[in-house]
């Protein structure tokens, strides 16, 4: 509903509905939903490709297979990328679901429930990214001092494929922090659309 101009929010929160700030909610929540699509896909993307690496190789009359479940740093990527691609697939629903009726409005405690879970989804894969990177280093390069061999030159494939993997989790993750500021954009902008209502109360 809406009095010269103020929606109200299901979350009684009065926002400003002027025609800029109609566009503005146009474009961001187009955003937002391009975002969320795209960690989807791309976090989908990286989970599939990893689950699916697998090398076998050769040792004299012994056969040894690479796969991520050797490593746990992997298989963070697998789990972080996987509830990734549910989480935004859920969220992008939501947004499309939004826009299509119309509401640009939400309640403060949802906006803080989004805001939460965007940070923390963000922080989560960023944690993932930066592990299974280093493992990959390791893998290519080896560490002397722990006696960690190189595997990259035995298992080039999986090592390839690996690194398609976190390439693809890496754009998930940095489509996963603009839409980090963009849940906290929406919510503290709540904060503002009540001020204004207080001082539109004031002059009257």
């Amino acid at each position: 509903m809406s009095y010269l101009g103020i929606g109200i929010s299901p979350g009684n929160v009065a926002i400003y509905q002027g025609g800029k700030m109609k566009l503005i909610d146009q474009r961001v929540r187009l955003t937002e939903v391009l975002l969320r699509c795209s960690v989807s896909v791309f976090a989908l993307l990286a989970l599939i490709l990893m689950v699916t690496d697998t090398q076998v190789k050769r040792i004299f009359v012994v056969e040894k297979r690479a796969k991520y479940t050797d490593m746990k740093s992997l298989v963070f990527l697998v789990v972080a990328n996987g509830i990734a691609a549910a989480y935004s697939s859920l969220q992008s629903v939501r947004c499309v679901a939004g826009s299509m009726k119309g509401s640009v409005l939400f309640s403060k405690p949802l906006a803080w429930a989004i805001f939460s879970v965007d940070q923390a989804m963000a922080y989560v894969s960023v944690a993932a990214i930066a592990a299974a990177s280093e493992s990959g280093v390791i893998g290519i390069r080896g560490e002397e001092r722990l006696q960690w061999m190189k595997v990259c030159n035995m298992y080039a494939k999986f090592c390839y494929q690996g690194a398609g993997v976190v390439a693809s989790a890496s754009i998930a993750s940095v489509a996963m922090v603009f839409v980090s500021c963009i849940s906290a954009f929406s919510l503290f902008r709540l904060y503002g659309a009540t001020q204004r209502r207080l001082n539109l109360a004031l002059v009257k």
